[in-house]
């Protein structure tokens, strides 16, 4: 059913776990970016699993929990040049408003959820296929830093067969220090395991903020005239 949501709409205050690294299995992992589109020379990947815990934090979409991912792309970075463009393989999303609202912008959008618990200087962060734990991220975290970090994220997805490219602002306050210490995909027989990592874990970049806030999206234009720019 339609989501009845216009575009873009606004996330504040979002406790966000958001990182990428290597994988076990280049090859695999390059196979699943679609023909059109490149894949990063070394079949780097991205997750974010984040949870909004308040409708008063969204304009429309109400509270949710978040886990998506999938590979780098190269020749097609975000404005500014500062992150590569991404395409989206996974997306468990527990707002089915939210989820017909993706689907309407070709995000492969499905029924999960996501908990990020926090003991200590220990951050735990599971992903829920439909109630089964698939993916656990362990991290060691610190105390709000004091800085910002924001820039503009490019998704591309794929709408009517034509590829299409969405800009996403994002203003973040992360942890100091921080660490990803372990990464596990839980089930082998899980079309997401073809992005575990590799081992040892090499992370690329990272962090968690408890404070994260974005628009989602905006400025969706196709593939085609970003490259022809």
């Amino acid at each position: 059913m339609p989501s009845g949501l216009e575009a873009p709409q606004l996330v504040i205050n979002s406790r966000m776990l958001y990182f990428g690294w290597l994988p076990a299995d280049p090859d695999a992992v390059k196979a699943l970016v679609p023909a059109g589109l490149t894949p990063d020379p070394n079949g780097a990947l991205f997750m974010n699993q984040y949870v909004v815990d308040s409708e008063d934090q969204t304009s429309h979409f109400g509270e949710y929990s978040l886990t998506y991912m999938g590979p780098d792309l190269a020749g097609i970075d975000a404005p500014g040049g500062a992150f590569p463009g991404r395409w989206w393989t996974h997306y468990y999303n527990s707002n089915e408003t939210m989820r017909e609202y993706a689907k309407e912008r070709g995000v492969p959008a499905t029924p999960g959820s996501t908990t990020l618990e926090i003991s200590g200087d220990t951050l735990v962060a599971t992903t829920y296929d439909e109630g089964t734990p698939i993916i656990r991220t362990t991290a060691t975290v610190g105390d709000v830093a004091g800085v910002t970090a924001r820039g503009m994220l490019r998704y591309v997805t794929e709408i009517a067969g034509q590829h299409v490219s969405g800009n996403y602002p994002f203003v973040a306050e992360p942890v100091d220090p921080f660490a990803v210490t372990k990464l596990e995909f839980l089930e082998p027989s899980h079309s997401s395991y073809a992005l575990r990592p590799g081992d040892p874990l090499e992370v690329t970049w990272g962090f968690y903020s408890p404070r994260a806030s974005f628009c989602y999206p905006g400025g969706e234009v196709s593939v085609a005239e970003v490259l022809a720019a």
